[in-house]
């Protein structure tokens, strides 16, 4: 694929650095000319030493203002009537749909891959102002994908339900990849600490619907039962996001010793390798989350959501625990659980980094996209 010229648009640059840099490595290895068109969040010379062209475009995370979208859109036209991709691989919701709208407007035309990591959380809430936003999103959906070379990328199969309904998307135009993998030599199952403590672990960005206050509720009901438990909260409050959990709570709740709140961690290996159960009670909409991903990978019992996204990061009473959404009672119980039946949490966690092995693999994920590309070229070569 020498001289094939590969374009990522991604809302922010650390998130293709976290989510999708093996696959871009590896397009650079198969001869792609790799660019990425993202927010620069201060990784941009980073980013440039992987052999990467970045193009910075300020994808507003709140979207709250129509001109401000509309530049954007412009201004992503102009690059890539400039740069004329042979491909163009779109992740997460802004960046999909713009993509797909400016490819209207192009004089050529590249192959089109959308990667679907969550529909977020208007295709989960319910209140008259998601209920809008979803009906004026899934028309922009059904625009952004009425192209003839595509590729749609689902994380699970009830996004790909959704979204294929409201879209009417054929079975050649999908395909599934759960996550966006682990690297395996990298995430380690090692043995549990030992002693008498038992730590618990919840990562992620602290938004409301990742369920932060239900693991905080729920630490306080473990904590008047059990002593030797340590609740971990690692993140930091996403302040561009309306929903994020405010600074000053987690502040207040680490200085009453309901939980231990580390901040941003680079080193999420360390952290669950010095744990014992990892948790993600969630209702956002997710993909599959990279962190119960990584939890697997790592030999950790899980405790997450019966929430899309969430339950395909694992096998229900094999590798971890599903409870309902928005419930820390239920969550609080499962917790117990496994902190009281050692057997058990010992036995999920062999069994998480089996399925690890088998499902999460970072090496499959990277191939399956690489044959993405090449198909797509294929196809694109035969129109």
């Amino acid at each position: 694929m020498a001289n094939k010229k590969l374009v990522f648009i991604v809302n922010v640059d650390w998130f293709f650095l976290s989510h999708r840099l093996p696959i871009a490595l590896e397009a650079i290895k198969n001869g792609y000319e790799v660019h990425l068109v993202a927010k620069n969040s201060g990784l941009k010379s980073k980013i440039a030493q992987y052999g990467i062209i970045f193009h910075d475009i300020n994808f507003s995370r709140s979207g709250s203002k129509l001109t401000v979208e509309i530049n954007t859109i412009l201004k992503l036209q102009r690059l890539l009537s400039e740069l004329r991709p042979d491909l163009i691989h779109a992740v997460t919701i802004k960046p999909v749909i713009y993509s797909g709208l400016v490819l209207h407007a192009l004089s050529f035309k590249p192959s089109f891959i959308a990667a679907i990591s969550g529909l977020g959380y208007v295709f989960s809430a319910s209140s008259l102002k998601a209920k809008i936003t979803k009906f004026l999103v899934s028309l922009l959906y059904k625009v952004a994908f009425n192209h003839k070379d595509k590729t749609i990328i689902f994380q699970n199969s009830a996004d790909d339900r959704i979204l294929s309904e409201v879209v009417g998307l054929k079975s050649s135009d999908k395909v599934l990849i759960k996550g966006s993998g682990a690297d395996l030599s990298l995430y380690n199952a090692l043995p549990e600490p030992v002693g008498d403590s038992v730590t618990i672990v919840m990562a992620c960005r602290l938004l409301k619907e990742k369920g932060v206050y239900e693991y905080v509720e729920a630490a306080k009901i473990i904590r008047a039962k059990h002593s030797n438990v340590e609740f971990i909260l690692a993140g930091t409050p996403d302040l561009e996001n309306p929903n994020s959990v405010s600074q000053a709570e987690v502040d207040e709740w680490h200085s009453q010793g309901i939980i231990n709140a580390i901040g941003h961690c680079d080193n999420i290996p360390r952290v669950f390798s010095e744990s014992h159960i990892v948790t993600l009670p969630s209702y956002y909409g997710e993909g599959v989350p990279k962190v119960l991903i990584e939890a697997a990978a790592c030999g950790r019992a899980v405790v997450t959501t019966d929430n899309p996204g969430c339950r395909d990061a694992i096998i229900p009473d094999i590798t971890g625990i599903l409870v309902p959404v928005k419930d820390h009672y239920a969550l609080a119980d499962a917790l117990i659980n496994l902190i009281e039946d050692n057997k058990r949490r010992l036995t999920m966690s062999v069994a998480a980094r089996d399925y690890a092995v088998k499902e999460f693999d970072v090496r499959f994920v990277v191939d399956k996209h690489i044959a993405i590309y090449s198909h797509s070229i294929r196809k694109g070569i035969e129109n």
